[in-house]
């Protein structure tokens, strides 16, 4: 009787082990069935990613002879806050305009403005793209710095330019065409023919400005370059390889620039260098990446404004001063609901909490004792 009875017990303890290798067979088949299905899902939606990368860049180089800026307010698909209402993809789109490798928008001429006589504590004159000449109200960055520091704002700003010249563009005072921010500093100093800025506020500016008085330049580009997927970030690459390209067709090469003719021509000018800030872009209502992820082949966004704090950090003795936009500012993924229209350009919240830190910057170095 024991015997049978210990025999029944190894019988039943066996099916037992068996049913259990059976139930952990089953989950593991059900397991790798669904982790399969997760990878299929992830493999095609990588696939749908690359090639709406593959279609923005696409049409970039379609339309490269008669646009290269991304707005969101154009109609057309986007390849690069910095900007007019800047450069932004999905939300973000190209506008074309009638000249070759034009990066603005052309404006209807502004109309003329009553001379303002008052005395203000400063001047300032804002070079940069659509972050600071899509909103030219109150409630844009460029007035809500006006309005922190006193200071009377000539705001030199194209929606859509970059600070670099896009890859056609020559480097030739006699032959001028660019209205990037190379552009707009050598017709300052004089040394191009500043037609090309007609029908714009900057020429007004231009027209109007004693450049001589100028307390502080603000200079604030990146957005634009690093969409257009054709302007890269520095010619010095990881690994020690170096781009077949001069300076200023590079993003930090042009930033270098400038600040050294500036500082060249108005020594006793502060210079504060503002990062591209964090931006998220979309394809219609995909999202296609944002500051940290999207790469269009120089590197992400991320690296652009760190590229501008070095260039800020080569003239660190000069009174040049650097915002770091992207990690500073309190635009992030957290708050780009808030702060952001498109992912890319600003709201009027946005616009405060962002004019205002530069604002700090300038009147912390303006009245150092206060």
């Amino acid at each position: 009787m024991g015997n049978t009875r210990r025999g029944r017990q190894s019988i039943n303890m066996l099916l037992v082990v068996l049913i259990g290798f059976c139930v952990l067979a089953i989950i593991e088949i059900v397991y790798g069935q669904a982790q399969m299905k997760v990878e299929r899902q992830r493999l095609e939606l990588e696939e749908q990613n690359r090639q709406a990368v593959e279609e923005l860049k696409e049409e970039w180089r379609s339309l490269r002879e008669g646009s290269s800026v991304v707005t969101a307010e154009s109609e057309a698909a986007p390849a690069a806050s910095g900007a007019e209402k800047d450069t932004t993809p999905a939300k973000i789109e190209k506008q074309e305009t009638p000249k070759k490798e034009e990066t603005a928008e052309k404006k209807e001429e502004p109309a003329p403005q009553e001379e303002d006589d008052r005395e203000y504590s400063m001047q300032i004159v804002i070079l940069g793209d659509s972050i600071m000449d899509g909103d030219r109200t109150e409630s844009g960055a460029a007035d809500i710095i006006g309005e922190q520091l006193d200071a009377k704002i000539y705001n030199m700003s194209m929606g859509g330019t970059t600070a670099a010249l896009l890859p056609n563009d020559q480097y030739n005072f006699a032959k001028w065409e660019s209205r990037s921010l190379l552009g707009v500093v050598n017709a300052i100093l004089g040394n191009i023919n500043t037609d090309i800025f007609d029908g714009y506020a900057a020429g007004e500016v231009l027209k109007t400005c004693d450049f001589d008085k100028t307390d502080y330049f603000i200079i604030e580009y990146g957005v634009n370059d690093f969409l257009t997927g054709q302007i890269p970030n520095s010619r010095y690459l990881e690994g020690g390889d170096t781009l077949a390209m001069d300076e200023a067709h590079t993003y930090t090469g042009a930033l270098h620039d400038a600040v050294s003719r500036l500082k060249g021509r108005f020594p006793d000018a502060g210079i504060l260098l503002v990062s591209p800030h964090y931006c998220q872009v979309f394809n219609g209502s995909t999202f296609i990446g944002d500051g940290y992820s999207l790469d269009y082949g120089y590197g992400p966004l991320i690296t652009y404004a760190r590229g501008a704090g070095y260039v800020a950090g080569q003239f660190a003795e000069e009174r040049v001063f650097f915002f770091n936009a992207f990690e500073e500012s309190g635009i992030d993924a957290g708050t780009a609901d808030k702060y952001l229209t498109d992912g890319i350009h600003m709201t009027p919240l946005g616009a405060r909490v962002y004019a205002e830190k530069m604002a700090k910057i300038i009147h912390n170095d303006f009245a150092p004792e206060e």
